[in-house]
């Protein structure tokens, strides 16, 4: 499980901002927590909220950024730069992120200095008594070179010491098939993030979602339950598969969906570009979180209510809360501008964002706001502008 990540000097973000996931141990249990197996209590959920272009996004993408980093980087061109944005303020300071986790009943921790150009440290700690290294990685400018240490990682010198200046150590040892590095990839991410902003709703995101319940009919099954009782009109959604190109390419396969309606004695099916675009935005969002809760994991997801009515997002949040729906303690961050959330979650588990006149963005857990009181109306003091983070109009 995720505990913790920070970072520093990227999008809006000049100082360190930390998004921590962790719960004091003298906090009541609730459904949206759980005790991991090194003995820390850790949210299944973290909501962001704040005002238009105050680093919503910006909080999130760093978590896009790593998973695809640390697992994927090896797949991009040897030249290419690093898809990291520092502050328009400080271009020619290094990024700066840090993530804490629990993963094989170990803490660990990453932490990655990198510019857009190459890697300039990097190092993976294990917890035993206190964090040891498992590798650490510096650039030295005088050799032209990287300075590697190991510790029971296991990628032959001569290989480490080839290691791209735009490519994760860990990406990189994988693909020597080093067994540690195979393990940390981080596969169980699921994001709308990448890193321009936000993915949109689009008949190819549609025909992605059906061809992956297609392969899923478990989780094909759950999607069509919660679609009916959520009240869209829906009575179902029937699979399709089609060949785009029957005759040159036979081979090729796509999946679309169709909505299934009834009126009276009469049944009809939508094509769903067809369908409203709150029906097929829970349809992309449950393709999106499904995967997560059955195997365990973490979604990001950006403007999460996006398309839906305000009273959709309890119902959805529950799938996590859930011990019958997320058996695997999967984990939820999400940015919205439905204030609602502020009154379904913990104080612990709100981040509040803002932006001040240099365009700096800053983040914060409600927790932290001085006189906050677990018996607040959480709402109607955000409303009134109590814990900042809103419009100045």
């Amino acid at each position: 499980m995720l505990h913790s990540y920070a970072f520093s000097n990227f999008q809006s973000f000049a100082e360190r901002v930390e998004v921590d996931l962790t719960i004091k141990r003298n906090t009541a249990l609730t459904d949206w927590m759980v005790d991991d197996a090194c003995g820390s209590r850790v949210s299944k959920l973290v909501g962001i909220v704040g005002h238009n272009a105050s680093g919503k996004t910006g909080l999130l993408k760093p978590l896009a950024f790593l998973s695809w980093f640390i697992g994927y980087s090896f797949a991009g061109q040897p030249d290419s730069g690093i898809p990291i944005s520092p502050h328009l303020a400080h271009p020619d300071s290094p990024t700066e992120f840090e993530l804490v986790l629990d993963f094989e009943g170990s803490m660990w921790r990453y932490v990655l200095i990198a510019t857009p150009k190459r890697v300039l440290h990097e190092a993976l700690y294990q917890k035993k008594e206190r964090f040891n290294y498992v590798f650490v990685r510096d650039w030295d400018e005088a050799s032209n070179s990287y300075l590697v240490r190991q510790q029971n990682f296991g990628l032959p010198a001569k290989s480490a010491k080839k290691v791209r200046q735009n490519v994760s150590f860990i990406a990189w040892a994988a693909q020597y098939d080093i067994p540690l590095a195979k393990r940390l990839i981080p596969s169980g991410v699921v994001t709308n993030v990448n890193v321009v902003g936000r993915l949109p709703i689009s008949d190819q995101a549609i025909m992605q979602a059906a061809e992956h319940f297609s392969a899923y009919p478990n989780q094909q099954i759950i999607m069509n339950s919660l679609l009916s009782n959520w009240d869209f009109g829906l009575s179902g959604v029937r699979l399709q598969e089609i060949q785009p190109n029957p005759i040159e390419a036979p081979e090729l396969r796509s999946w679309i969906a169709f909505g299934e309606h009834s009126s009276g004695n009469i049944n009809f099916s939508l094509p769903f570009h067809m369908e409203s675009s709150g029906t097929q935005g829970a349809f992309l969002l449950l393709s999106r979180l499904l995967p997560v809760l059955d195997c365990g994991g973490l979604a990001v997801i950006d403007e999460f209510e996006n398309d839906l009515h305000p009273h959709m997002l309890e119902p959805i949040l529950d799938l996590f809360a859930n011990p019958t729906t997320n058996p695997r303690n999967a984990q939820l961050i999400f940015s919205t501008h439905a204030l609602e959330v502020l009154n379904l979650l913990e104080k612990s588990q709100i981040m509040l964002v803002e932006k001040d006149e240099h365009c700096v963005s800053a983040a914060y857990r409600l927790d932290t706001v001085d006189g906050i009181r677990n018996d607040d109306n959480f709402y109607a003091k955000y409303m009134a502008g109590a814990y900042g983070a809103v419009p100045n109009l």
